[in-house]
């Protein structure tokens, strides 16, 4: 199981202006720890930005899953309430989840949670759904899955 961190990644941008302006734009690694985190967005990012840029921020986030889809360009963050039933006192109990979707706008990211949760045998209700301010996601998995196909067409 994955441990997500949210890394605040800080550098100077070129805006649309064409000004230089230094922003902070968060990310989501997973990682082992809060070290590795660090290294993790250090080396994802390094190709993307010329010049300095430093780590401001690193902490745990948590998702219990995340839905991609490769034509969204925004991450909405759903909470997830799994209902159950106490069988000995009958009381019906919610527990709160949290799923990332990756999506192009609000309508798309239900459709790909709803996608993705088909299988699901538990009963659940959507609490809500949020747009996020995260620019990225780098999962390991993901990466040693590309990293694999590489490999094989060698």
């Amino acid at each position: 199981m994955s441990q997500w961190f949210e890394c605040k990644v800080k550098y100077d941008k070129m805006m649309e202006t064409g000004v230089l302006k230094t922003v902070t734009e968060p990310y989501l690694v997973d990682a082992l720890s809060f070290t590795e985190a660090e290294a993790r967005i250090t080396e994802e990012m390094q190709p993307y930005i010329s010049g300095e840029f430093s780590v401001s921020a690193v902490r745990r986030i948590n998702l219990s899953d995340i839905f991609y889809n490769q034509a969204g360009d925004k991450w909405y963050k759903v909470k997830t309430n799994f209902i159950t039933i106490d069988e000995k006192t009958a009381v019906e109990k919610k527990t709160a989840t949290f799923q990332l979707v990756q999506a192009s706008e609000f309508s798309n990211a239900l459709t790909v949670f709803m996608e993705g949760m088909k299988d699901t045998m538990a009963d659940f209700e959507i609490a809500s759904i949020t747009e996020t301010a995260l620019m990225d996601v780098f999962s390991a998995d993901l990466k040693r899955t590309l990293a694999d196909k590489a490999a094989e067409k060698e």
